[in-house]
């Protein structure tokens, strides 16, 4: 089961199901630098939320980073909403 860093499930993302993902899900892990290569590739920029789940070594940010929700998050505008990062926040204690 495929998982971003992010916490998108690629087994719930219809691009993915259809074959249609042209990086083949953002995977987590030792992966991250290769998936980042090819969005470069093919989007032209890459995923801010991957990029720094890379340079902290950690594989999952909602349940592997002490600072989510961060300012990455607030700063990319996906795959969260303001709403649900603020709702973060106070669930967290960091409000």
């Amino acid at each position: 089961m495929p998982t971003a860093a992010c916490g998108i499930n690629c087994d719930v993302c219809r691009a993915y199901i259809e074959g249609k993902c042209p990086i083949g899900g953002c995977i987590e892990g030792s992966k991250a630098s290769q998936k980042l290569e090819k969005q470069k590739a093919t989007f032209g920029f890459t995923c801010p939320v991957l990029e720094c789940a890379l340079k902290k070594g950690v594989d999952f940010c909602l349940r592997d980073c002490g600072d989510f929700p961060c300012e990455t998050f607030y700063k990319a505008g996906f795959p969260y909403s303001k709403e649900f990062l603020d709702v973060m926040k106070k669930i967290m204690g960091k409000e």
